[in-house]
């Protein structure tokens, strides 16, 4: 019987079951698990999707300048501002107040809640970037059980 303990729910576990087939995308394993769903009374849910080969990918997108991080803020702050803006405008006869108010100080707090972090790490980082977890390749595990019918059907094209 299984635990029910924080612990033991939370703990991760590695993967079970067999190679069934090997790809070099995440999409062509799906296809491949989409492929088994298909056939009729195939227990999809004995299936997994491992990735192997973890990688961090940090693509570089552009160069941060001061007039791009202000900007940001800017635009960040306004969109925040005219939200609560409009929100306090709301509870009163004139709502025009509260918008400009807000849209003002939205902009302000944009500015200088982006132009900080950017001045005090000035010289550590000025580009933007992305990161994402990739892998070398994807495997599609199979529980023994059923491990050698995924393979011929994986097989057969």
């Amino acid at each position: 019987m299984a635990s029910s303990s924080p612990a033991a729910r939370t703990t991760p576990k590695p993967p079970e079951g067999w190679p069934v087939g090997s790809f070099p995308t995440y999409e062509k394993a799906q296809a491949a698990i989409e492929k088994l769903s298909k056939v009729d009374d195939f227990p999809v849910d004995e299936l997994t999707i491992v990735g192997v080969n973890l990688m961090q990918v940090e693509r570089v997108v552009g160069r941060l300048s001061w007039g791009k991080i202000l900007g940001g803020g800017i635009a960040y702050g306004l969109a925040l501002g005219v939200f609560f803006g409009l929100l306090l405008g709301l509870f009163q006869e004139d709502w025009i107040s509260p918008l400009i108010v807000g849209a003002g100080m939205g902009m302000v707090f944009g500015m200088v809640s982006a132009g900080v972090p950017y001045a005090m790490s000035k010289s550590q980082r000025d580009f933007a970037s992305t990161t994402q977890i990739v892998a070398g390749r994807y495997d599609v595990l199979c529980k023994p059980a059923n491990a050698a019918k995924a393979r011929d059907v994986l097989a057969g094209g």
